[in-house]
């Protein structure tokens, strides 16, 4: 991580926010960047200085198309080519290079041993937004380095998203006043983030650890509640992290979009990318799938923009065979979903809609967390096979002693926890019961960041 968790929450935060607020207003920015570089380098300067030069060769490429307008179509294409090429040499190159060897048997050029960036598919995306928004004329080019700096380097989404466009950040930028209501908002979505994150997210992928050994030896059942718990392993890491993300927005007089909707009461696979990572589902629609011609070119057109679509998302989350077959797999299903049996499916009861979709979203998330392949369709052999039982040996042991807490994430993942909360609390009492609950959340979560050794941020890799 680049900052341990502690540090972050007791040291560098406290230390920002206090000397961000006795600046003066137009102050906050440069020292908002400062802070930014900061956390960003602390842990690789090396990364640093391939941040920095995104934000200069961006900056100076907004400004460019904005003033050469007969080549502003040129200078497009080649900033996004600048951007992608960047991304591809850190992310894909090598996983480029083992193809071409296992195809031909020769060796192209020696492996960089580069660890990849952190957070450069999230910054690089928001760069190439930030270029075709100026291009199409939807925004002003950013005429402070300084700002768009503190835009493209904004340490709370930095490294994991949510992917931010600039006009969503644009008007807070250059004015923003920030009130005790929108501040204390901010602290109450950042603990509710960390107590997704420590406190659900880390033991979940402690199971999932624990159980995806044993899934193809020890029941069906293993296999299953294996899966479910990578599952909100994943929801509860990233939403947390989105969650932090907003709230420490929020305390900086900023309003970051939201990244997820409970997306496990989803009743179709379409629904669920409505609710599931939205920057991420947004950004492909209205930078490649609308670009390529959407839906407007006939039903062959539309299934080839599908399929580049999700060949890309899978490849965004990672360079391996694993991610290409994730992304066909979401394409075969969500365009036989849209083509084929949608219709069934929207006339089916909504219990039938949410198990449809819940079973095809498990099975992703396989596919997902497994890199190699032949282990992915043992352990999907392994769901859908009595050889070995319900469950037996070690896996039962685990799964009842996570059992409590497996149950206490499902029923999290749900909306109508917070219906249920807001029901249970009448308006005089809401305050103050939430204000307990959020102690006792942060508590919680700090003393087990004390004795965790496992808090992985999954998505710092992607």
């Amino acid at each position: 991580m680049v900052f341990s968790s502690l540090i972050f929450i007791f040291m560098y935060l406290p230390f920002v926010l206090f000397f961000y607020f006795i600046l003066p207003a137009k102050s906050r920015n440069g020292f908002l960047f400062l802070a930014n570089l900061l956390f960003y380098g602390w842990g690789e300067p090396v990364f640093l200085f391939i941040m920095l030069a995104s934000a200069i060769v961006n900056y100076y490429f907004g400004l460019l198309i904005t003033r050469y307008i007969d080549s502003a179509k040129l200078l497009l294409i080649v900033g996004v080519i600048a951007n992608m090429s960047l991304l591809f040499f850190f992310k894909y190159a090598s996983f480029c290079r083992e193809i071409l060897f296992s195809l031909t048997g020769l060796t192209f050029g020696a492996a960089s041993g580069m660890a990849l960036p952190i957070g450069i598919s999230f910054y690089t995306f928001q760069a190439v937004s930030y270029l075709v928004d100026i291009y199409r004329g939807t925004i002003k080019a950013e005429r402070n380095l300084i700002t768009f700096g503190t835009y493209l380097s904004f340490f709370p989404q930095l490294i994991a998203g949510p992917i931010v466009r600039y006009d969503e950040m644009a008007t807070a930028l250059h004015r923003r006043q920030i009130t005790i209501e929108q501040f204390t908002e901010g602290i109450r979505l950042f603990i509710i983030g960390l107590g997704k994150k420590v406190c659900i997210a880390n033991e979940m992928g402690l199971l999932w650890h624990h159980l995806q050994p044993l899934a193809t030896r020890d029941g069906i059942l293993c296999a299953w509640l294996g899966i479910m718990s990578f599952s909100l392993q994943i929801y509860f890491d990233f939403s947390g992290y989105s969650d932090m993300a907003r709230g420490l927005g929020k305390m900086f007089g900023f309003e970051l979009p939201e990244n997820f909707r409970y997306p496990y009461s989803a009743n179709s696979l379409k629904n669920f990318w409505q609710r599931w990572h939205m920057t991420l589902t947004r950004w492909f629609k209205d930078y490649v799938y609308i670009p390529l011609g959407g839906n407007r070119q006939g039903v062959g057109r539309t299934i080839l923009h599908l399929f580049i679509v999700w060949i890309l998302t899978g490849l965004w989350h990672g360079a391996n065979y694993n991610f290409i077959l994730w992304g066909v797999y979401w394409f075969a299903f969500l365009t036989g979903e849209k083509f084929i049996w949608g219709i069934l499916l929207r006339k089916m009861p909504q219990l039938i809609k949410r198990l449809y979709a819940l079973v095809l979203i498990l099975i992703s998330w396989v596919i997902f967390s497994i890199n190699d392949v032949g282990e992915i369709l043992s352990y999907l052999q392994a769901m859908f096979s009595w050889k070995h039982g319900l469950v037996q040996g070690d896996s039962l042991v685990y799964i009842l002693s996570y059992m409590p807490l497996l149950v206490l994430a499902v029923i999290a993942s749900q909306p109508w926890a917070k219906k249920i909360w807001d029901k249970l609390s009448s308006a005089k009492t809401k305050s103050f019961l939430e204000i307990c609950s959020l102690a006792v959340v942060f508590s919680l979560s700090i003393a087990a960041l004390v004795n965790q050794s496992y808090n992985p941020f999954l998505y710092f890799r992607f």
